[in-house]
C-alpha cells in the first residue's frame, strides 16, 4: 500500500512538472490548460488527409530522429478520432494561412487548419514533447494560434563559405521548427558564385572558386594559402527547393548585381567597365569593379541568368541584391557616361536607378517581383520594388510612406554575424546583437501612421559569413538568437515579454541539446558593466543568469587570487584582471574572462558631450571613453567604441581638482570600407573652469594603422580638458558609401 501511495504521488508530481514545464516558442495567442496528459507511445497512431501529409511526415522523422519512436500510420479515417490517437485534419473555412487550433486530451490530439496552419500546429506540439525520452506525457491543452507578420525571414550567405545540400537542408529545418516561412538564400557573391546557370559555365568552371580565403580581422591579411571551390548544380536546387516546400518554406534567391559581381566578372570579363582581368576576391569588403551598366550585353547577360533562376525558384521574390555598389568605375566608363547621356540622368545614382528599374521590368513580365537592399531607393524606386531595410529603419520608413512594401533587416540588432556577447573572443563582424536586444526589437517602426505600417511585411535576421568558416559557427551564431526572433515575428506584440522569455531559456537549451546543435551560452556568461566611482576611478562589475554558479575573480596583485565575487570591484592599478564561474565542485562553468585595464587620469572622471553619439553605438555611454578599456582587437569589440554617424567628438573632461599633466591621448578607428574614416582633425584645449578654454594643440595625424592613436605631449596644470575630433564629413566619389555621411568612431581618453 506504501509502495502504491508513493507511486501515486510520484505520477501526480510528474503530471504536475509537465504542465507546468510548458515552453512554447514562439508564445501562442492563447493557451488553455487543463488537467491530465496523453502519452505518447509506440502504441500511438497518427492519421492526416491528403492536404497534411506534409505535417505527418516531419512529426514522423522528428519522433524517429530524436526519440527512436516509429508510430503506426492508418489509412486516413475523416472526422473521426480513436484512442491513443493523433489526428491532422485540412481545415478548408481557416481563418488565415497561419491559423491553427491544437486540442489535446488523454485519449488523442487533434490539429486543425489549413495545410500550412497544421504544419505549425505540429512545430508546436513538438515543443511540447518532454526531452526526457523515457516517458512522453503531453499536457491536456487547447491552443487557438496564428502569425502576426506575413514575412518571417531568415538569410544564408553561401558566397563567402560554401555549406554542403545537407547543410542547406538543415538550416532550412531549423526555420520550420521555429515557424518561419521565408529562406532568403544569398547565392553569388565577390568571393564565390554558388548557383548553376547552363548558358554560362564558366560562372560555376572559374566563379565558384577562389584561391585562399582570409582567416583573420579583415584588413589583417591573414590569409588559409588553400584553393576553395563550390556551387550548387541545377538539380540539387530542385531537390532542396522541394525540401523546402513541404515546409511551407519560400526560397528567395539572390543574384547580387551591380556590385559585389567580381565572382561574375572573373568568369566574363566583358561583364565589366575595364574587362579585366579580374580574379575572385580572397578577402572581404566591397570591390570598385562592378557590373558595367552602360553595356547592352550587361543586360542580356543577367536576364538570361534570370530566365533560368526563375525556372528553378518559383518564389514571388527574387533578390537583386543593389547594395553598396561604387559608382568610380561608371563615372570613368565612356560607355556607361554616354548611357547617361542618352537617358539624361543626373549621375551615377540615377544610371543605378535605370539599372534597377530595367532589371525589375523584366522580372515582372515574367510574373514575379524584386526585392532589394535599401540602396534601390537612391535615384528613384522601383514601381514595384520591396525594399529590405539594412542599414537601419530608414529605408523601410521611406518605402512605407511611398506605399512600397518593406522588410524590415537592421544592422541592429538583426545582423546575426554581430557578436552576442561583449566577451567574445572569437572574430566576428563589428557590432553588438545581444539575445536580449533581438528580442525586444519591434518590426513596425514608430514613425509610421497606421495606415502605412501596413507597408511592413516583416522582418529577417541576416547571417552574413565572412567569418562563419564552417556549420558549428553558424548555429553559434544563430542560437538562440534566432528562437527569439521567432516569437517576435509569430507572436502578438502583447504576448512578447522578455522576463518570461527568460523563464523559457533552460527548456530552449536543453531540445538544442537534443537537436545535438551548438550553440551559444553567452546568456549565462559572466557579463561585464564599468561603473564609475564618484568620480574616483570605476568599479568592475560582474553578473551572471546562471544560478548553479559563483563567480571567482582575480587581480593583478598577488593579494586577491581566486576571491569569490560579492560586490563591485574597485580597479585602481593597471593590469589584467581575470574572472570565471565555477559549481560547487570547482568546475568551471564558464570561459575564463581577462580584462586588462590602463588607469589614467581620466579614468571614471566625469565627460560631458555636446553631441551623443548613435544608438547603434553607444552600448557603454559616455564612460565608454574613459573606463580604462582599450580596443586593441579592432572591430571585433566594437562594443567599447562610440560611434558618430556624420557628427562630431567634442568631449569635456573634468578632472575634479587641478591637476598636473603631461600626456593626453585620445585613441579612435579607421576602416573605410565600413565607412569609418579617421577624424579630419583632432584639436585638445585646457580650461580651469570649464567655461574658458584655450586651444592649446590641433592635429590631423594618428599613429597605427586602424586602432588610431593621437597624442598631446605638454607640461601643464589644468582641471577641464576638451577633446575635439571632427568627422570626415561626406564619405568621397568612387568609395564605398560614396555621397553618405562618414562614421566616426573613438574609444579611450588618457590623461597622465
Amino acid at each position: 500500500m506504501k509502495s502504491f501511495i508513493v507511486y501515486c504521488l510520484m505520477l501526480i508530481s510528474f503530471s504536475s512538472l509537465a504542465q507546468n514545464e510548458i515552453f512554447i516558442v514562439p508564445e501562442p495567442a492563447s493557451v488553455q490548460l487543463k488537467k491530465g496528459n496523453f502519452i505518447l507511445n509506440e502504441h500511438t497512431t497518427i492519421q492526416s488527409d491528403a492536404a497534411t501529409i506534409n505535417a505527418k511526415q516531419f512529426l514522423l522523422k522528428y519522433l524517429g530522429d530524436y526519440y527512436k519512436l516509429v508510430l503506426k500510420t492508418p489509412s486516413y479515417n475523416k472526422g473521426k478520432t480513436s484512442i491513443n490517437d493523433i489526428h491532422l485534419r485540412f481545415d478548408a473555412n481557416a481563418k488565415s494561412r497561419s491559423a491553427y487550433t491544437l486540442e489535446v486530451n488523454k485519449n488523442n490530439i487533434l490539429i486543425t487548419g489549413s495545410a500550412e496552419a497544421v504544419f505549425y500546429g505540429v512545430q508546436t506540439l513538438i515543443q511540447l514533447l518532454p526531452v526526457n525520452k523515457h516517458e512522453l506525457l503531453i499536457p491536456e491543452l487547447t491552443i487557438i494560434d496564428s502569425a502576426r507578420f506575413s514575412y518571417r525571414g531568415m538569410h544564408l550567405d553561401v558566397g563567402r563559405h560554401f555549406y554542403p545540400v545537407e547543410y542547406i537542408k538543415k538550416y532550412i529545418d531549423f526555420l520550420a521548427l521555429h515557424k518561419f516561412n521565408n529562406f532568403h538564400w544569398h547565392l553569388t557573391e565577390d568571393q564565390g558564385w554558388r548557383i548553376e546557370i547552363k548558358k554560362y559555365p564558366k560562372l560555376t568552371e572559374v566563379g565558384s572558386c577562389r584561391n585562399q580565403t582570409l582567416i583573420g580581422p579583415f584588413g589583417s591579411e591573414k590569409y588559409d594559402n588553400k584553393k576553395t571551390c563550390g556551387f550548387y548544380t541545377q538539380d540539387q536546387i530542385k531537390d532542396i527547393v522541394g525540401y523546402a516546400a513541404k515546409r511551407y518554406i519560400n526560397i528567395i534567391p539572390e543574384i547580387e548585381m551591380p556590385g559585389h559581381s567580381i565572382a561574375a566578372l572573373s568568369s566574363y570579363p566583358f561583364l565589366g567597365c575595364t574587362k579585366g582581368p579580374y580574379e575572385v576576391r580572397q578577402t572581404w569588403g566591397v570591390s570598385t569593379d562592378v557590373l558595367c551598366a552602360g553595356n547592352d550585353s550587361t543586360y542580356k547577360f543577367i536576364e538570361d541568368v534570370l530566365d533560368e533562376v526563375l525556372n528553378l525558384f518559383p518564389s514571388p521574390y527574387i533578390h537583386i541584391g543593389g547594395d553598396e555598389c561604387p559608382k568610380e568605375r561608371w563615372h570613368n566608363c565612356k560607355v556607361c557616361q554616354l548611357r547617361m547621356k542618352d537617358l539624361n540622368l543626373k549621375n551615377e545614382h540615377e544610371l543605378q536607378s535605370y539599372f534597377v528599374n530595367r532589371i525589375e521590368k523584366y522580372i515582372n513580365s515574367k510574373g514575379r517581383k524584386i526585392i532589394g537592399w535599401d540602396e534601390i531607393l537612391e535615384g528613384g524606386l522601383a514601381p514595384n520594388a520591396t525594399v529590405m531595410s539594412w542599414r537601419g529603419e530608414d529605408g523601410g520608413i521611406v518605402a512605407a510612406q511611398q506605399n512600397h512594401f518593406a522588410i524590415m533587416t537592421p544592422g541592429t540588432p538583426l545582423y546575426f554575424d554581430h557578436t552576442q556577447s561583449i566577451n567574445e573572443d572569437s572574430v566576428t563582424q563589428p557590432g553588438y546583437n545581444s539575445l536580449k536586444s533581438v528580442y525586444e526589437y519591434e518590426p513596425i517602426p514608430k514613425a509610421l501612421k497606421a495606415s502605412e505600417s501596413k507597408y511592413i511585411l516583416g522582418a529577417q535576421a541576416n547571417m552574413w559569413t565572412e567569418y562563419m568558416g564552417n556549420e558549428n559557427k553558424i548555429e553559434y551564431m544563430l542560437f538562440p538568437r534566432m528562437t527569439a526572433l521567432s516569437e517576435v515575428l509569430w507572436s502578438n506584440i502583447g504576448n512578447r515579454n522578455w522576463n518570461q522569455f527568460e523563464k523559457k531559456i533552460p527548456a530552449i537549451f536543453k531540445r538544442y541539446q537534443l537537436w545535438n546543435v551548438n550553440f551559444s551560452k553567452a546568456y549565462y556568461d559572466i557579463q561585464t558593466t564599468i561603473i564609475s566611482n564618484k568620480n574616483e576611478g570605476i568599479l568592475w562589475k560582474l553578473t551572471t543568469n546562471n544560478k548553479e554558479g559563483k563567480i571567482i575573480y582575480s587581480t593583478p596583485d598577488t593579494k586577491n587570487r581566486n576571491v569569490f565575487y560579492t560586490d563591485p570591484i574597485a580597479i585602481t592599478e593597471s593590469g589584467i584582471y581575470s574572472a570565471v564561474l565555477k559549481d560547487k565542485n570547482h568546475s568551471e562553468l564558464s570561459s575564463l574572462l581577462n580584462q586588462e585595464f590602463h588607469i589614467n587620469k581620466a579614468t571614471g572622471k566625469q565627460i560631458t558631450l555636446a553631441e551623443a553619439p548613435s544608438n547603434n553605438y553607444s552600448a557603454g555611454g559616455v564612460l565608454t571613453l574613459a573606463d580604462g578599456i582599450q580596443n586593441t582587437k579592432g572591430m571585433s569589440k566594437s562594443a567599447q567604441f562610440l560611434g558618430f554617424w556624420g557628427g562630431d567628438l567634442n568631449a569635456v573632461v573634468d578632472l575634479g581638482k587641478i591637476e598636473s599633466i603631461s600626456k593626453i591621448y585620445l585613441h579612435a578607428f579607421e576602416q573605410q570600407t565600413s565607412w569609418i574614416y579617421k577624424p579630419s582633425i583632432v584639436s585638445f584645449s585646457m580650461s580651469d573652469d570649464g567655461i574658458n578654454f584655450s586651444s592649446v594643440d590641433s592635429t590631423d595625424k594618428g599613429e597605427g594603422m586602424n586602432n588610431l592613436l593621437y597624442k598631446f605631449n605638454c607640461k601643464l596644470n589644468t582641471r577641464f580638458i576638451k577633446i575635439t575630433a571632427r568627422n570626415f564629413g561626406e564619405i568621397p566619389k568612387n568609395q564605398p558609401g560614396e555621397g553618405y555621411k562618414a562614421w566616426l568612431f573613438v574609444d579611450e581618453i588618457e590623461i597622465y
